[in-house]
């Protein structure tokens, strides 16, 4: 076997193979030599059909079948002996296959890059420091409240987070459209559902009051014929409802599964809800610090082969929301433009922390990975059970270890970054999350 190597432009490479024609031709024979040992052909017995026939009959197809088995045959002994590591699968081209002359064909593919992380010691990452105060659980102890509320009919003026029933009729330039009108409609004001400036006249306005809206349907509303339309909205208030907040006693706590030790119990399982929720997000927040700051500083030349793996899963990242969301099988075959950017990037951080892991050799820190198991199975009623199922499937666990081993290369990145403690509320980090 003879090979030359090309580099054609970027990762792209070309190899041109050459196999000796007795190999190729001996194959050849051997096959038809079975074929004739079990074709029925008419006037011949079963196994005594001359190979000539044979040749004649299936020679072209089992040549083909042959060069296609040599050819993947002697790619992988071609990359393995010119060291190259392939990104993908190749495409053959068969350029020379005549019956005893040399087989030659080539092969084109992309390989890796040669990723060499550089600039960590110029990367500047800050790490948030964050207390859960007393205020901070209380405000979440009335958020809890707030989802358990009442809605009860009030004859004040509606505010912010109370709820109108109302009926309203819209028009542009004095007539009605299609899906202006409704009656005992409810609205949560504050929320922003409606389009912008609906819901600010009605703060203030009372049950049995008439409010006239003038709103601009926003560019890329979803009705076309709405977009950037002036329009006016006759609105009837017909009830203004407020919240009335459950009482913060033992039966509350019972609501959430506490039924021993009453508030106490319950502020401190949801003090340790925060504390965990607030780990994650801040440890998720380092980790796109770092990423976003390492691809600044190393950016790599990524195979395409990759990026189109990438783009197949994202789409079907998509598909699967799309069918949990109702979307079903009306789905559309999404554009692989719209997935390219996040693709690219996601090819970039492997290939970044891949360098980093193996560099450092760094190996799967069991203690982490039973740290992150046990995370994961926190947030469940029985989580004794979850970390079995965990510690008994293979590939969770392999999936697991991963994780692992990319916090270690991040972690790494931090140890050799120049890193500085920032104190952030609690508020502020989670809001930002959200």
């Amino acid at each position: 076997m003879q090979v030359s190597v090309e580099t054609t432009q970027g990762l792209e490479r070309r190899l041109t193979i050459t196999v000796p024609a007795d190999s190729i031709d001996s194959a050849v024979k051997s096959r038809l030599q079975q074929l004739a040992k079990t074709q029925r052909i008419n006037g011949f017995r079963q196994g005594k059909v001359p190979v000539s026939v044979i040749q004649k009959r299936y020679g072209q197809a089992v040549r083909q079948e042959v060069a296609g088995d040599v050819m993947q045959q002697n790619f992988y002994q071609a990359v393995m002996q010119e060291e190259i590591t392939p990104a993908g699968m190749p495409k053959f081209e068969l350029t020379k296959d005549q019956q005893g002359q040399d087989l030659e064909f080539v092969a084109s593919f992309e390989v890796y890059p040669e990723v060499k992380v550089q600039g960590v010691d110029e990367i500047e990452i800050d790490q948030p420091k964050v207390e859960i105060k007393d205020e901070d659980l209380d405000n979440m102890m009335e958020t809890l409240q707030k989802q358990h509320a009442n809605w009860v009919e009030v004859e004040r003026e509606a505010a912010e987070e109370d709820r109108v029933v109302i009926d309203f009729v819209g028009k542009i330039d004095g007539e009605e459209f299609d899906g202006g009108k409704a009656e005992d409609f409810t609205l949560e004001l504050g929320k922003g559902r409606m389009i912008p400036g609906f819901e600010k006249p009605l703060v203030g306005a009372k049950a049995g009051q008439d409010v006239t809206v003038e709103v601009t349907f926003p560019e890329d509303y979803h009705a076309e014929a709405l977009k950037g339309k002036d329009a006016v909205f006759d609105v009837h208030v017909k009830k203004v409802e407020g919240q009335e907040l459950p009482e913060v006693n033992e039966e509350f706590a019972k609501l959430f599964g506490i039924e021993e030790g009453g508030i106490d119990a319950l502020k401190d399982e949801v003090r340790k809800n925060m504390q965990r929720e607030l780990d994650q997000t801040l440890k998720a927040k380092v980790k796109e610090d770092v990423i976003a700051k390492l691809l600044e500083k190393n950016e790599l030349d990524v195979p395409q082969a990759l990026v189109d793996q990438e783009i197949e899963a994202l789409r079907e990242q998509a598909k699967q929301r799309f069918s949990q969301q109702g979307g079903g099988q009306n789905m559309p075959e999404l554009p692989a433009e719209l997935f390219t950017d996040n693709a690219k990037r996601r090819v970039s951080i492997g290939l970044l922390l891949g360098e980093i892991i193996k560099q450092n050799e760094l190996q799967a820190d069991e203690s982490k990975v039973d740290a992150l198991i046990e995370t994961s199975a926190s947030a469940y009623e029985d989580p004794q059970e979850v970390i079995e199922y965990y510690k008994n499937n293979e590939e969770l666990m392999q999936q697991m270890k991963n994780v692992a081993l990319e916090e270690q290369a991040i972690e790494w990145v931090l140890d050799n970054a120049k890193t500085q403690e920032v104190t952030k509320d609690f508020d502020e980090v989670m809001n930002k999350q959200a």
